[in-house]
């Protein structure tokens, strides 16, 4: 799995749903990072999804993520 820093907007990735929220789910994307599947509540904790990055914010360690 790659770094955040190594990471960028387009890249496709396989990761893995680490928590659902009412909004939306959190997607294991780096080693050292989780990115948010916005408004996907259906796939279960410990999954293996294929996403896609919209936005990343390297400031605040952020990325946007849509599925594939």
């Amino acid at each position: 799995m790659s770094r955040f820093e190594e990471l960028n907007t387009g890249d496709v990735l396989v990761g893995q749903v680490v928590s659902i929220v009412p909004f939306g789910a959190f997607v294991r994307i780096a080693d050292d990072a989780d990115g948010l599947l916005y408004g996907e509540t259906e796939p279960q904790v410990g999954s293996s999804v294929t996403v896609r990055i919209l936005e990343i914010d390297r400031e605040k360690r952020r990325a946007s993520l849509t599925l594939v």
